[in-house]
């Protein structure tokens, strides 16, 4: 959690909302090679089969379970090996959290005495239970997409890998992508495609530099003084974001011993509501006093407490992002919308007393010597009241690009840009929904499908040079 806020952070904001208390609220983006995959929570959970029959299901063609299974494959090295849903030998590690500290031992016994099944591999096609949370760890190391999948081809001719670079725009002929504009060193400097520009910059940048190249909602652009390439009406908005509760604290009977496993080591799925078709809820226990300003100033925890915190994996709830400036390194607003939908506050709400009644089994109350947070009992218009107060952004942005086929959509189902020839999106911008469980491994295995997208591209019509991919 030090990476937040830290020179490996772009440190962006969330816009304050009434419906969480006006607060203005983190939003962490890894400012290096790598990405947020280089920052994040090192937890590797493709989400449930369901996620991506949706997104098929939407008009995107290729995108169901089925279809993206094989490309998840291709990304991984499980530590088990080869099976029907994994595979050994791919680019990023993944691995069971090991030693699991009391505090997450504590919930994958506490959620077996509640009655939940029993999780070996949270990366089932239909994820309900409690277990290890799968990690991005080899030899007790964060492993990432830097480490997997770049490093290995630095010094390959084809490639050229430029730090310490800011791109400004999309530099355009008409309404064909035709390179990037980029500072560096104090410096303008362009470079011209004769394939394809992928623009790979996550939820806030992707549709940032469409905005800043006269590529999204027309009328907007004007208000800028950016001239309109192509009116895309979609590009910044669909922002959808996990809420995460941090509220649930408690301080232990004795001292915990040191932190591992990136202050996590265990998770559950289960339902808001028993008619859900499937999980909504992931919950995680954090061997910190992890909670609100609001909440610690209401409760201030001892330094030794811990947390359990409920999170909304299917939320009802958009937000969107607007330009402010015409410069690239301008203001942005950022508003997720995070409670808005009166639906994403109710299962949220059931969150918060699930998440008392994990804190009520054996295993916790051998543990715990006294509720931090909240501090007095909670009925059900309490729990909406904290809810106000302690709910954080999960740091799982997607959706400002979205894929499909309708008036808001941005790009098709092969990524390319709407109404633009020469340029693909892959990045957690393209969901059209947002995964119901941590969204780096949907990330990772939207980079796998835009490979094999363009490799298919290229052998079917090669391009006189090669292409420049800018991230």
């Amino acid at each position: 959690m030090t990476n937040f806020g830290s020179v490996f952070d772009w440190d962006y904001r969330y816009a304050p909302n009434p419906h969480t208390g006006n607060r203005t609220m983190p939003m962490a983006r890894g400012k290096v090679v790598g990405g947020s995959g280089a920052v994040n929570a090192l937890v590797w959970v493709r989400g449930h089969s369901s996620d991506y029959d949706g997104w098929a299901a939407a008009g995107n063609q290729g995108w169901d379970y089925a279809s993206v299974l094989p490309h998840f494959k291709q990304a991984e090295d499980w530590e088990d090996g080869r099976s029907a849903f994994r595979r050994a030998g791919g680019p990023i590690r993944v691995e069971r959290a090991k030693d699991l500290h009391p505090v997450a031992q504590a919930l994958i016994d506490s959620g077996l005495s509640y009655g939940m099944p029993y999780l070996d591999d949270i990366n089932t096609p239909e994820p309900l239970g409690v277990g290890p949370v799968s990690m991005n760890i080899r030899d007790g190391k964060r492993w990432n997409s830097w480490h997997g999948y770049l490093k290995p081809l630095l010094g390959v001719p084809r490639l050229t890998l430029v730090t310490s670079a800011h791109v400004r725009r999309l530099t355009m002929s008409g309404s064909r992508c035709t390179g990037v504009e980029f500072a560096h060193n104090g410096q303008v400097r362009r470079v011209r495609v004769s394939g394809e520009v992928v623009l790979s910059a996550g939820a806030v940048d992707s549709p940032r530099l469409l905005m800043l190249s006269g590529i999204g909602p027309a009328d907007d652009l004007r208000r800028l003084d950016i001239e309109t390439v192509t009116d895309l009406p979609g590009v910044g908005r669909n922002l959808q974001e996990h809420p995460l509760v941090a509220g649930l604290c408690f301080q232990p009977r004795q001292t915990l011993p040191p932190f591992n496993n990136n202050l996590e080591g265990s998770t559950f799925f289960w339902k808001s509501g028993s008619g859900l078709p499937s999980c909504d809820l992931m919950f995680v226990a954090i061997q910190i006093p992890y909670v609100s300003l609001a909440v610690s100033r209401a409760c201030p925890p001892p330094p030794d407490a811990f947390s359990i915190l409920p999170g909304l994996m299917r939320v009802e709830s958009r937000g969107h992002l607007r330009l402010l400036s015409a410069d690239p390194c301008g203001d942005l607003e950022i508003q997720p919308n995070l409670l808005t939908e009166q639906a994403d506050v109710e299962a949220l709400s059931a969150g918060v007393e699930l998440g008392m009644d994990i804190a009520a089994q054996p295993p916790y109350r051998k543990l715990i010597r006294r509720r931090v947070a909240p501090h007095r009992p909670m009925n059900r218009r309490r729990t909406r009241a904290f809810l106000r107060a302690a709910t954080m952004p999960y740091q799982h942005a997607v959706g400002t690009c979205a894929m499909g086929t309708g008036s808001e959509a941005v790009v098709d189902s092969r990524l390319r840009v709407h109404g633009i020839d020469g340029l693909r999106v892959a990045d957690a911008s393209i969901m059209p929904s947002i995964t119901s469980a941590n969204t780096n491994a949907p990330s990772v295995m939207i980079g796998e499908v835009a490979a094999r997208l363009l490799t298919a591209c290229s052998s079917a019509t090669p391009p006189k040079a090669h292409a420049h991919h800018c991230a």
